[in-house]
């Protein structure tokens, strides 16, 4: 991913086409701002062609529109992710930020939808409606097209209020109406257009190496993708795969069935069990109900079970450091429950009690905070100087990389954002780990969860993505972050990985 260094911006511009439009904008929340009435239809070009004379500037078209798709009703707000020319003599301009900007103004009580809006040199309705919204188009305007020139190639968005509809024509009785209640809705919309403008601005984007998928995250999508092409759709997967929600949809859309517990699945079918690991009892309810099981557990995490089950038959208590309501700890727990303890944090480590202090051993959860799991396990050591530790540590190989990797980018940055679910553990940590460096971090499932006041003021954001999370989702959030003005993009590496797993035998043949 690269783009072009940071370079200044001119100030920001609200295109409004007409002067009710203006008008309606003309509030507090925008006080500073250019706005322009940049007239009605094609007129709209020379507007564009005189503010795009002065160089890049952030443009946001603001005003009313017509709806094409069903769903869109009038009073709602389309937020264009994708503007195209009805005349074929413009090719479709993208509109990164699209996402974060309708989150803004759903967050103001709006109902938004986000999608492409098609420009014509008329109003449209009859066939010629009909026929554009074949196209998959949301919304019909007559000046954003044009209005594209006016950024010159910097930060460009649209926003656009509906006034009528297919079922509900311009040219009708309740037009006026319609469009009063449009302009107040536009008037309500400013805080969040304001909150776009404000985020606008050149910037670096430091991306921590490694970061995304782990050797054991690909694995287990591999083998549920296999498993799918192996015996066939549904195959039954028990718990999200990884704690991922991008990776559980795709893995839907292919064939896999996610459920809560084996007993949920018919008798004789196939199984997946996840990467995080599952208690000897589901492994006998899965035998009660003959289903076929691949086991996608992480070598990692199996390695654990083995730990604890070795202390365990030596009549060793286990102190697990971890979080209780984890689905990797309830599983490592379910391997002999009367002789584990899970210890949740330093406070929990002073007070923990055990039968026989001469006789005990500790594990950890794989994807905990280093730094956190080895303050608890100093205050375990200290308490129980004859405790047993692990002959390796727990903590995963990516789980420590990817903290490593953070801790380098949060020490040179104003933002962090993590990608991840917020059901993901290492996810999480990430956050937190960069939190203690002191630079606010965020984590964000995708783009569409990432607030634009974060970004106002800020010019040097690092940029990781948990172990479960798809890398795509951060090449979004690149896009989108140079949707907002000019960004170099900047690798920051700290270790590199390769390792690899095998696949279970069900799969790999």
């Amino acid at each position: 991913m690269r783009a072009a260094a940071p370079d200044a911006l001119g100030p920001p511009v609200v295109c409004a086409p007409l002067g009710v439009e203006r008008r309606a904008l003309d509030v507090a929340a925008l006080r500073g701002v250019r706005i322009v009435r940049t007239g009605m239809g094609r007129r709209s070009g020379a507007a564009a062609r005189t503010l795009g004379a002065d160089g890049p500037r952030p443009v946001l078209v603001a005003g009313v529109a017509g709806a094409l798709a069903p769903q869109v009703r009038p009073g709602d707000v389309v937020v264009a992710d994708e503007i195209r020319d009805a005349s074929g003599g413009r090719g479709a301009v993208a509109v990164p930020t699209a996402r974060p900007l309708a989150a803004a103004l759903r967050a103001l009580g709006l109902r938004v939808h986000v999608g492409p809006v098609v420009t014509t040199a008329q109003v449209v309705d009859g066939d010629a409606r009909t026929a554009l919204a074949t196209t998959g188009a949301l919304a019909v305007d007559m000046e954003s097209a044009d209005l594209a020139a006016a950024a010159a190639g910097g930060p460009f968005a649209v926003v656009r209020v509906v006034v009528d509809t297919p079922a509900a024509p311009l040219l009708r009785p309740g037009t006026p109406v319609r469009g009063l209640t449009a302009l107040r809705t536009l008037r309500r919309a400013a805080p969040a257009l304001r909150a776009w403008l404000d985020a606008t601005g050149a910037r670096t984007v430091r991306l921590a190496e490694p970061r995304s998928f782990c050797a054991g995250v690909e694995r287990a999508i591999e083998i549920v993708d296999r498993a799918i092409d192996r015996f066939g759709a549904p195959v039954y997967v028990r718990r999200q795969i990884v704690h991922n929600a991008h990776v559980v949809r795709r893995l839907t859309e292919r064939g896999a069935v996610f459920v809560q517990e084996v007993d949920e699945v018919p008798r004789g079918a196939h199984v997946v069990l996840a990467a995080h690991g599952v208690s000897p009892a589901v492994r006998a309810d899965a035998d009660a109900r003959g289903l076929s099981v691949v086991d996608a557990t992480c070598p990692l995490v199996a390695k654990v079970h083995t730990e604890v089950k070795r202390h365990t038959g030596r009549g060793q208590t286990v102190l697990l450091i971890g979080h209780a309501d984890h689905e990797e700890v309830e599983g490592t727990v379910g391997e002999a429950p009367s002789q584990i303890r899970v210890v949740e944090d330093e406070q929990a480590a002073r007070t923990v009690d055990v039968p026989d202090p001469g006789r005990v051993a500790y594990a950890m959860q794989t994807t905990l905070a280093v730094d956190e799991a080895m303050r608890i396990a100093a205050v375990l050591r200290e308490r129980f100087p004859a405790i047993r530790a692990p002959r390796q540590d727990d903590i995963c190989y990516a789980t420590t990389n990817r903290q490593q990797a953070i801790r380098a980018v949060a020490a040179d940055v104003d933002l962090v954002l993590v990608v991840g679910s917020p059901n993901s553990s290492n996810s999480r940590r990430l956050a937190e780990v960069a939190a203690r460096q002191g630079v606010p971090a965020h984590l964000v499932d995708d783009v569409g969860e990432l607030d634009l006041t974060w970004l106002s003021g800020v010019r040097r954001v690092g940029l990781s993505a948990g172990a479960s999370a798809p890398d795509d989702l951060v090449d979004e959030v690149v896009s989108c972050v140079s949707g907002l003005g000019p960004v170099t993009v900047a690798a920051t590496p700290t270790v590199s990985e390769n390792v690899t797993f095998t696949l279970p035998k069900e799969v790999s043949r």
